[in-house]
């Protein structure tokens, strides 16, 4: 099948089937970025713009390395060195850099809803890499990525996810792909942090405790406490916070003998993981980050226009 969108907004739009295919897309990726020479030609001619007003580190700089190994040329742009400081609209921003004429944008924007304002008003593909508390839909398919090279499937795996649930766009497009490819997602955090109404966004259960999520999970998936989204302290102190939600070696023990430990990152130690866990041999979190390179070579190959992996 070929891919048919012109954007990547959100795994909420996509197939199940479609989420495969960049899925397996990303399996062909990942042998480029295992040879020598890390480079194909395949975006050869093709202009990518990295549209940044939040910071990054992982998801940056995996973009950029994906653009620059399918051979693209690849533009940055970070709104402190941009004309936003002088007050440029989304708008204005947007018409200037597609009268440059680039091939794809991929932005990343505090605002939910900005990708799709954005892939409105553009004739070239958008990308979102993250906006708001709405989706990370890169983010969301490294996750899956990495969880189906462990398990060899993704459907009828127990997954919890711990934390900030309220304020994190990876939990939501975790939610939306895990549940087409039939995953049951287990939640826990503060009350304060958990959405009311979040079971509708797929199967979800939501748990009263950490330790009920955890309980017999293949993957425990911690989140990081988004305090630049909160306005306001939604929890008393870290310490207490790291107590009932931060995950250890005896919680991680009631989770299968098997199972693996995930986190999208930046990782605050000993608040919601002990180095102990971060560092040890359950630990997938660099798998992620390896496996982030290759979904997102997967995502420009196809809103260029690809239908089929590469050999």
């Amino acid at each position: 099948m070929g891919f048919k969108h012109k954007d990547i907004i959100g795994l909420q739009d996509l197939t199940g089937d479609e989420i495969l295919l960049l899925l397996d897309t990303a399996e062909n990726m990942r042998e480029v970025n295992g040879r020598e020479i890390k480079k194909v030609p395949t975006l050869r001619g093709k202009t990518i713009v990295n549209l940044f007003y939040e910071a990054s580190t992982r998801t940056r700089t995996s973009f950029e390395i994906a653009a620059k190994r399918l051979s693209a040329d690849t533009i940055n742009i970070s709104s402190s060195g941009s004309s936003v400081t002088k007050g440029e609209t989304l708008s204005d921003t947007a018409r200037n850099v597609l009268a440059m004429k680039p091939d794809i944008i991929v932005m990343r924007h505090a605002a939910s809803g900005a990708h799709h304002y954005l892939a409105q008003r553009v004739s070239c593909s958008v990308i979102n890499a993250g906006d708001g508390a709405h989706e990370h839909p890169s983010q969301g398919l490294l996750d899956l990525l990495t969880m189906r090279q462990t398990f060899g499937r993704l459907d009828g795996l127990k997954v919890a996810i711990v934390g900030d649930i309220t304020h994190s766009r990876v939990a939501r497009s975790d939610i939306f792909g895990l549940t087409k490819m039939g995953s049951h997602i287990y939640l826990a955090g503060p009350p304060t942090m958990m959405p009311p109404g979040i079971e509708r966004l797929g199967n979800v259960t939501v748990c009263s405790t950490m330790k009920e999520a955890v309980q017999d999970a293949d993957v425990v998936m911690m989140l990081r406490i988004q305090l630049e989204r909160q306005g306001k302290t939604l929890l008393p102190t870290m310490r207490e916070y790291a107590r009932y939600y931060g995950l250890n070696p005896e919680v991680m023990k009631l989770a299968k003998p098997n199972a693996i430990v995930m986190h999208p990152g930046p990782i605050n130690r000993g608040v919601e993981l002990s180095s102990y866990v971060a560092d040890g041999p359950q630990s997938h979190i660099l798998k992620q980050v390896e496996n982030g390179v290759a979904v997102r070579m997967a995502m420009l190959y196809h809103v260029s226009g690809g239908e089929l992996a590469p050999e």
